[in-house]
């Protein structure tokens, strides 16, 4: 065997998924393969017009991947480096590459000729789940595919780099440490000495403790003239909060947005390996939705989140081009929308004076699930805990419960106001808590629910399942757990209530006829058209909940509870998996149709044309429609429910 050969091969033996090859199989596909060196700056392949003869595989050195615009510029769509591939669509589909590839440094890569690539893939399994993961022949994921090839011109292999790689993938090197005893001074040297923006810091023991970033220095030392020879343990944030490298980027960004941090530990194996940032993610992206959140955070007037609100619908747009499940965007709404939420209603203590008593803003609906698509209407409620007393152990005065229902409404009332003028529609029903009757203290709220669980009624029980979707979304959230866990403990021993609820979840008919053809509206304004809410996505949504209850879950997300019901063997592993994807390309659906609606000009509804789509997504949605029987079906069983 030559050098090259052995290099080769030693190289696919340390690189999945070539390293679970056979030896021999190996073998004859290293002694197959070249080797060959680009210069940074060099053009791999140009988008739409190289065809090519070879997949390559990086050997060290970067790739970048991209688009260019008509003005030249350029979006950023992935960042290879040792060990990642370049081609590998355009080799298995054939035609051109969909993305333009340049080195962005002296790179060396192994040629591996496009026929023993598609060799590899057509016979050896572990090469064709690697590489084709993410494109399986399903209906479902292929109408996926096209629902994004519609949305902007096709690209390759790397279409969505915050959904695609994983967190150990956009680790470049290993974290920098200090001892909790070194000073600051020096500290800060070693940020400088080794070009980054954060230190972990170890304890006697060697393990991870803390972490400091240039944003303590500024801020802690700087800013408020901190001696320089203290130890960096004076500084430092700890427990460290930490990600695993197996999640994808996506995750890494929510959770950074959620707990306001740009720094993420990244485990592997039960050790720390690297340190993933806020600016990491946004090269990967190219463009993030973690500038917006920052904006909110730091608005101080409640005009100016007026016009923030206004900007989420854009920051959302490119997630779903690059082609974003519905469920992701959902999430991202819901992190944007309580940014929001928080700071409205932070400048509104300020305004109207200190609470009398703990509370806790819930959200409701789609909000609670995290669903939310374009401008979802209101679905809040408030629960509060009474006043204390003057005196231990005695309740208390009626004024001061007075106060407490007073203060408490006009807060509702007027967050309502501030988010419609944000743009968030009101509750038609009212279901919100600028309403009374949403907007109570604890009691209240234990003898709501209390009434409609041991003495439901079927009118009642229809509008009471929204508030088995509750979330806390702001204040003390642990008023608003001990609700939904007292709520989820009534129904799930209740099988009177659970029957109405389930005899409720067959009411809905999926809009199709004998034939299997699509049953629209036959009169209105949606004349013609299907509604996807109402007659796909909510059935789900409502069987969902049930089976969620019926296990004592007080998950609220629909994917989240359908994993549930497959878990406690209310369903089956094959129903499970066909009703989330099912779910999923009904949720995506609707989601860029509202898109679309939007970009028109119109207001996003949930009426969409059977005219309007493909032959591949008919199919498709007569698919997912034709589940909500199989759903059904399941709910009469269980639940011995008779026709």
């Amino acid at each position: 065997m030559n050098h090259d050969a052995t290099v080769i091969e030693d190289f696919l033996k340390a690189t999945l998924p070539f390293s679970e090859l056979p030896a021999e199989v190996l073998a004859r596909a290293a002694k197959a393969c070249g080797i060959d060196f680009f210069p940074a700056g060099t053009r791999l392949l140009a988008r739409g017009e190289t065809v090519p003869k070879d997949v390559l595989l990086i050997q060290t050195g970067a790739v970048k991947l991209f688009l260019t615009d008509e003005e030249g510029g350029e979006t950023l769509a992935d960042f290879r480096g040792p060990g990642a591939a370049v081609g590998v669509l355009s080799a298995v589909r054939g035609g051109p590459a969909g993305l333009t590839a340049e080195t962005v440094e002296d790179t060396f890569a192994f040629r591996m000729p496009v026929e023993v690539f598609r060799g590899l893939v057509e016979t050896q399994p572990a090469v064709a789940q690697y590489f084709l993961k993410a494109f399986s022949d399903t209906y479902v994921s292929r109408a996926f595919g096209e629902l994004r090839r519609r949305r902007v011109p096709p690209r390759s292999e790397s279409s969505l780099p915050l959904f695609a790689t994983r967190v150990g993938e956009a680790v470049r090197r290993a974290p920098v440490t200090v001892e909790q005893g070194t000073d600051i001074r020096r500290a800060a040297e070693v940020m400088a000495e080794e070009g980054v923006g954060s230190l972990l810091v170890r304890d006697q023991k060697g393990d991870i403790a803390g972490i400091v970033t240039d944003k303590d220095l500024r801020y802690k030392v700087v800013a408020q003239g901190l001696n320089y020879n203290w130890p960096v343990a004076e500084i430092m944030s700890g427990p460290v909060r930490t990600i695993h490298e197996g999640a994808d980027c996506f995750d890494a960004l929510l959770t950074m947005m959620k707990h306001q941090i740009h720094h993420l530990a990244v485990e592997r194996g039960g050790r720390i390996s690297g340190v993933i940032t806020s600016h990491d993610l946004m090269v990967l992206q190219g463009r993030s939705p973690f500038g917006l959140f920052s904006e909110i955070e730091r608005e101080r007037t409640f005009e100016g989140l007026y016009g923030l609100s206004g900007k989420i619908p854009l920051v959302i747009r490119p997630l779903i081009e690059e082609g974003a499940k519905a469920g992701s965007v959902g999430r991202m709404i819901a992190v944007l929308g309580e940014a929001l939420l928080d700071r409205i209603l932070t400048l509104l203590q300020e305004e109207l004076g200190p609470p009398p008593a703990p509370f806790c803003w819930l959200l409701l609906g789609s909000e609670g699930r995290r669903e939310q698509t374009f401008r979802t209407d209101q679905d809040n409620a408030l629960v509060y805990r009474p006043p204390e007393g003057r005196l231990p152990g005695r309740p208390p005065e009626p004024e001061a419960l007075k106060h407490a229902q007073d203060y408490f409404l006009n807060f509702g009332r007027a967050a309502i106001n501030h988010l419609v003028r944000c743009g968030y529609p009101p509750c038609p029903a009212e279901m919100m808590a600028s309403n009374p009757r949403w907007n109570m203290n604890e009691a209240g709220w234990a003898d709501f629910f209390r009434r409609i669980v041991t003495a439901p009624e079927p009118e009642q029980v229809l509008h009471a399942t929204i508030f088995f979707d509750i979330r806390p979304g702001f204040g003390f959230a642990e008023l608003g757990e001990r609700l939904k866990a007292e709520a989820v403990r009534l129904a799930s021993k209740n099988e009177v209530f659970l029957g109405f609820l389930a005899r409720d979840c067959l009411r809905a008919r999926p809009p199709l006829s004998f034939f299997k053809g699509f049953v629209v509206e036959k009169s209105g304004e949606h004349k013609d058209r299907l509604d996807l809410k109402g007659r796909g996505i909510m059935p789900f949504v409502d069987v969902a909940r049930l089976l969620a209850l019926r296990a004592g879950s007080v998950e609220c997300n629909t994917l989240e509870r359908l994993k549930v019901a497959r878990a406690a063997g209310l369903m089956s592993e094959q129903l499970h998996a066909e009703a989330a994807e099912a779910f999923e390309f009904l949720s995506q659906i609707r989601l860029v149709h509202q898109l679309r609606l939007m970009e028109a000009g119109r207001a996003p509804d949930n009426f969409i044309a059977p005219a309007d789509l493909t032959e591949l997504e008919k199919r498709t949605l007569k698919e997912a429609f034709g589940l909500v029987g199989a759903l059904q079906s399941l709910v009469r069983e269980e639940f011995h429910i008779q026709g």
